[in-house]
């Protein structure tokens, strides 16, 4: 799909049903109200915070229902949802029911793109998305392009397409939420960079979440980049409906056939955007340019790289990008040294596949973990794990399942089960792992689960670990 002019004509007395308030819901109705849509917002909740986003947006002439998330407004014509809300609501069983269609706020952004609108380069997958999209746009900026971060991340996608701001290109976080609701997206090129168990709840099973994240490829122009050792990505491509000349290209750790970029001899090399894929590999960066180099970051870097080659960037700004870019806070995030022990904090590891990356990147290790399990088993990611183990700290009101994968597969492994959800209970496990370890250890902070039980986020959980282990290098000083 090719970009239109953005008229507000196209949208003067149409009826928009905006379901959610939140990061996503108030953006899209002040845009639909400022483009002369006649705006009703649907909300579950009703409590204080939401009676002051709904005060704010009734100021503003839009219309907004608390604690009836569930019927359809009449002479509704179109809903756009924020990506929290699930498919199974009763709003979209109304809307199917009575053919009203339903976007995303990724499918409103793209819609309302103006003539000449920058391409998108697009990342979705399980565990990665926002340090590859960031590695990307860090790639681009080195080239010299006029990008942003967007997406999931950075600048709301709304602002970046409807913005003052002039791009060439943006790089796009994309969830499999996000991408449910967007059917007529279309990158210039999009990468799916793992595929693991994780929000079955809101899609219903693996195979319905893997089909969303499969949308990214769809319509694709120049390449589909997959992950070579993840079969199921490169099925993904397989299945994809793209433009004529679209080409699927692969990323992999290991020595990199035609058509795939990978790693030689410490080397990140391209054997795909050159002009000779059978003979030739372009170098593009070092491994020691990447930070941190861990497997799965290293495999980021390649897939990062492989969309910017894609397009047409030259090898010297992917490897300056890389060694400009520096990761997000508690993303394998190293805190300290302390007689020689380091400690890392993951917390960004909210689930087995993310925690099982950054155990790989580890020997010897006591390992921190546990929280909100969200439904996952264990067993996978102990056994793979159990070699690398001088111990571990369990916290969290779902610890038990990770003791009992250990029990089970890792049964010589120390461990320490703070019976504690408070706060607090950081501190003591910091303490906990630091007597486990020795000169030479990790202490890793790589949770495998979620963090509202104790903590309000992510963040807040890597804040009180680096805290923490900030307090025990003062006494250790």
């Amino acid at each position: 799909m090719g970009s239109r002019e953005v008229s507000n004509q196209d949208w003067q007395g149409k009826h928009v049903t905006v379901a959610g308030l939140g990061v996503s819901g108030i953006p899209a109705a002040k845009v639909l109200h400022g483009l002369g849509a006649v705006v009703t917002v649907v909300n579950d909740g009703d409590d204080e915070r939401s009676r002051t986003q709904a005060a704010e947006l009734e100021a503003q002439g839009i219309a907004v229902r608390l604690g009836d998330g569930a019927t359809l407004p009449e002479s509704t014509e179109l809903i756009v949802t924020t990506p929290g809300w699930q498919p199974d609501k009763p709003l979209f069983t109304a809307a199917a029911e009575a053919g009203v269609p339903v976007w995303g706020d990724v499918e409103l952004a793209w819609r309302l793109r103006g003539p000449g609108a920058a391409p998108w380069l697009a990342v979705t997958g399980t565990n990665g998305k926002t340090t590859t999209v960031r590695m990307l746009a860090s790639i681009l900026q080195a080239a010299g392009l006029r990008t942003a971060a967007v997406g999931n991340i950075g600048v709301s996608l709304l602002d970046a397409v409807l913005g003052d701001e002039e791009y060439d290109v943006l790089a796009v976080e994309l969830s499999s939420y996000q991408l449910h609701w967007a059917p007529s997206l279309r990158a210039h090129s999009a990468a799916v960079l793992n595929l693991a168990p994780d929000h079955l709840d809101w899609h219903g099973s693996m195979a319905a979440y893997v089909a969303d994240k499969g949308r990214v490829y769809e319509g694709n122009r120049v390449a589909c980049v997959y992950n070579a050792a993840d079969p199921a990505t490169e099925d993904l491509v397989r299945e994809a409906d793209v433009e004529e000349g679209c080409r699927a290209i692969g990323f992999t750790l290991n020595t990199p056939g035609p058509s795939q970029l990978g790693v030689v001899d410490g080397i990140l090399v391209d054997r795909a955007f050159v002009a000779n894929r059978q003979k030739q590999a372009q170098e593009l960066a070092e491994v020691k340019d990447i930070d941190p180099p861990a497997p799965h970051n290293i495999a980021n870097a390649l897939a990062a790289a492989a969309l910017a080659r894609a397009f047409g960037v030259e090898p010297a700004a992917v490897r300056d990008g890389l060694r400009a870019f520096r990761p997000d806070p508690h993303r394998i995030e190293h805190v300290a040294n302390i007689d020689g022990v380091a400690y890392v904090d993951d917390s960004k590891a909210t689930n087995t596949h993310a925690a099982e990356a950054s155990l790989a990147a580890y020997d010897p290790i006591v390992w921190i973990a546990g929280g909100l399990a969200k439904g996952a088993t264990f067993d996978e990611l102990v056994t793979g794990a159990a070699g690398r183990l001088r111990g571990v700290v369990l916290i969290g009101r779902d610890r038990e399942l990770i003791r009992e994968a250990l029990t089970r597969h890792a049964p010589e492994v120390p461990v320490v089960d703070l019976d504690r959800t408070d706060t607090g209970a950081m501190s003591e496990a910091v303490r906990e792992a630091a007597r486990l370890a020795r000169p030479g250890d990790t202490v890793l902070m790589a949770p495998a689960c979620a963090s509202m039980d104790m903590f309000v986020n992510y963040n807040k959980r890597g804040e009180a670990f680096a805290d923490a282990v900030r307090a025990l290098a003062a006494e250790s000083a």
